[in-house]
């Protein structure tokens, strides 16, 4: 018989077991409180419960080339959050704060895609719609692997970054982004992306909706939709859903 527990499962969510004993308490991690000024009420959060989701910030939505630009959409303003991002995901990772990257990526097969969802992309049945070669490079529109789903090159990924495909607007349905951050033990959810009025909004609410405190960072948010649609989503956030606050505000409470 031995003393010696092995971890089993993914921090903070781990039992310690040997063939005879499974401890199953769950240490404590040490909290890392900081207090952040939003639209609301003065803000504390947990940074040790605390990630970040970067929701579509991808070539087929913030592009010249990719399918938005393709169907002319303007994505200057999806291109907006690029910018505070190269600012604030670094100083977040420097906190052990997780990057989730929350991409668009189909199955090739679109097995799990109503019609429904599908005339969203292709009204008339004879556009380039979801899975369709872009007419720039034939990537294969929103399609999980391709060049179309990828994150765009300003905004590169690090290793230790989570990478989350979903197939809806909102990132939690039929996916494991939910267990993933109930895994790393995260309360507290941090929003940023495109478009602020739909993938994002439909996100966060569903996070709302689960129990997650949720907190959009309105300068690393932006939409191709008119401007009142942005104004709408951060009335909703603030009156019905979580708080509102920016990236500076957000660094300079950080350690």
């Amino acid at each position: 018989m031995t003393d010696t527990l092995n971890p089993l499962g993914i921090g903070p969510n781990t039992w310690q077991v040997n063939a005879d004993r499974a401890d199953l308490s769950r240490p404590a991690i040490p909290p890392r409180p900081i207090t952040v000024a939003t639209d609301t009420k003065q803000l504390t959060l947990d940074l040790a419960k605390t990630a970040c989701i970067v929701v579509d910030m991808q070539n087929d939505f913030c592009h010249p080339d990719g399918w938005l630009a393709s169907i002319g959409v303007d994505v200057t303003p999806a291109r907006n959050p690029i910018q505070p991002l190269q600012t604030l995901l670094p100083q977040l990772r420097s906190q052990r704060v997780p990057i989730l990257w929350l991409n668009w990526g189909n199955r090739p097969d679109l097995l799990n895609i109503s019609p429904a969802l599908r005339h969203v992309y292709n009204p008339t049945g004879d556009g380039v719609g979801l899975g369709d070669p872009l007419p720039s490079n034939g990537a294969p529109v929103l399609t999980q692997g391709s060049w179309a789903a990828a994150v765009v090159d300003e905004l590169p990924a690090e290793a230790d970054d989570i990478g989350v495909d979903k197939y809806r607007m909102s990132g939690f349905w039929d996916t494991p982004l939910d267990s993933i951050l109930r895994n790393l033990g995260k309360t507290t959810l941090l929003f940023a992306g495109v478009n602020a009025d739909q993938c994002v909004l439909c996100t966060l609410q569903d996070a709302n909706f689960l129990g997650y405190d949720c907190i959009l960072l309105r300068d690393c948010t932006a939409t191709t939709s008119p401007d009142y649609c942005f104004q709408a989503t951060v009335y909703n956030v603030n009156q019905c859903f979580g708080f509102t606050t920016d990236s500076a505000t957000l660094i300079a409470a950080l350690p």
